[in-house]
């Protein structure tokens, strides 16, 4: 599978998952300036920022480990944009979901909370 195919297909099971799990979608690959969130989702009074990372195999490290400060700070940057447009009043939590193809099924590791704002974003 060619890692725009496994991105793709990495998104649409967490989008899955996230169903399942009583999420509410609220947009997918959300745009501000450089910034793309893969996934907005909301339980409850609180907005899950997604960070989808999929890889084939774990011989470079797990999917989350390629989650930089840049990225980070990206993130930070398009969900404060969306909360302040959107004007909702919610909480906001980071998430990560790193997947993995495994014998035709998919390995998933839903990492509530993975990151917090740092000074400097």
């Amino acid at each position: 599978m060619e890692k725009h195919e496994l991105g793709k297909a990495a998104e649409n099971q967490a989008l899955i998952y996230l169903k399942n799990k009583g999420y509410h979608i609220l947009r997918q690959n959300f745009r501000y300036l450089k910034a793309e969130v893969d996934i907005i989702a909301q339980i409850q009074q609180t907005l899950v920022i997604v960070e989808v990372k999929a890889r084939s195999n774990i011989a470079f490290g797990d999917p989350e480990s390629f989650v930089n400060k840049k990225k980070i700070s990206l993130l930070v940057m398009a969900a404060d944009y969306f909360v302040q447009e959107q004007q909702l009043d919610v909480n906001v939590r980071f998430d990560i979901i790193a997947l993995i193809p495994k014998s035709g099924k998919w390995q998933v590791n839903h990492i509530k909370d993975a990151f917090y704002p740092f000074d400097g974003c």
